[in-house]
């Protein structure tokens, strides 16, 4: 299959060589069929697998066997040092032979198609890179990516298995690791989009009627009947809607919100009333809390497939996007793309 797509790879570059299609070509290649031939050779003979590194070092124009070195080297936590091998060698007078034909050949393709879509692709692939670890090595979960990039999401389980064969890792899923809902070059969205979202709401009170009424409804409904004693609520601060709601739903029960930034609770403790308990601590996905209700937020950064899978407390309400409906769910609004899903353990 990797060498079916790797061919449709270099004839779609011959058919259409545009710019976008040589920059998602290298970003995607490098990061599926590339990357699984460095880990699982896909031949059985030594010169048939260099021949194929030699096709994908022309298709690509990134000397695969310097490529290998440097990324088994990423796995074994060790610095990369440059060492000249005949395939280095070869690999790389090829590249360095095939810019020098195009320029001279087709020097305004070269120019202005070739060398922006190559340098484009290395940027994409050093975006994916940086988001895979900048908060230490973070696995996205969904399926479509997962599906297009043949399980690339599951970063955390293929460093822990690097081995392991791609349609295997579903398997190996790793307890309690970070995760992020975007794929690693959307993964800037968590930093900045769920925050300046939240700020807003605070700024407005207009805002903070619509998010709390939109929210009741839904959360009544998915929780209809529930009776509790405890109620856990993760990353409850900034604007905390989902406490005051279950303040009202559940009058009886004793609520904790848990969130790992002061300045967070800080700003919640304005809206919330003196009963509403607050904690300064990160959740990790692996906990099973002493409660009834176990709320998970939207911008929660663990394993929300694990909280799926394996819910941690007797009823846990998750926060999740609209297009992602898990047991009973209810739609909170279309313009916030928001649902809020009940699962039971």
């Amino acid at each position: 299959m990797f060498l079916a797509l790797a061919l449709l790879h270099g004839m779609i570059v011959l058919a259409w060589p545009a710019l976008p299609v040589i920059a998602v070509g290298v970003w995607w290649n490098s990061n599926t069929i590339s990357h699984n031939f460095i880990h699982r050779p896909f031949f059985g003979r030594r010169w048939q697998n260099r021949m194929f590194s030699v096709y994908l070092t022309v298709l690509l124009g990134i000397p695969q066997a310097l490529w290998r070195e440097r990324h088994l080297a990423h796995h074994a936590g060790a610095r990369w040092r440059w060492r000249a091998s005949p395939q280095i060698l070869m690999e790389t007078a090829l590249v360095l032979s095939l810019w020098a034909a195009l320029a001279a050949l087709a020097p305004r393709f070269f120019l202005g198609v070739y060398v922006p879509g190559f340098a484009a692709g290395l940027a994409l692939c050093a975006i994916q890179g940086h988001y895979e670890h900048a908060a230490g090595i973070v696995s996205n979960y969904g399926t479509l990516y997962n599906f297009l990039c043949f399980n690339d999401g599951l970063h955390a389980e293929h460093h822990a298995y690097p081995g392991v064969e791609w349609r295997d890792l579903p398997a190996r899923v790793v307890r309690g690791v970070r995760s992020s809902r975007w794929p690693a070059l959307l993964r800037w969205l968590d930093a900045c989009s769920l925050e300046g979202m939240e700020r807003l709401v605070l700024r407005s009170p207009r805002l903070q009627r619509f998010v709390v009424a939109r929210h009741r409804r839904a959360i009544a409904e998915v929780l209809a009947g529930a009776q509790a004693d405890r109620v856990t609520i993760v990353g409850g601060g900034l604007y905390p809607r989902t406490a005051l709601i279950l303040r009202q739903l559940l009058p009886e029960a004793r609520i904790t919100v848990v969130d790992q930034r002061l300045d967070h609770l800080e700003i919640a403790r304005a809206y919330l009333p003196a009963e509403i308990g607050c904690a300064v601590r990160h959740f990790d996905s692996g906990e099973r809390p002493d409660c009834d209700v176990l709320v998970i937020p939207l911008c929660f950064q663990g394993n929300r497939e694990q909280i799926y899978r394996d819910p941690p407390a007797q009823t846990v309400l998750v926060h999740d996007w609209i297009w992602r409906p898990r047991g009973v769910s209810r739609i909170v609004s279309v313009l916030l793309l928001k649902r809020v899903n009940v699962i039971h353990s």
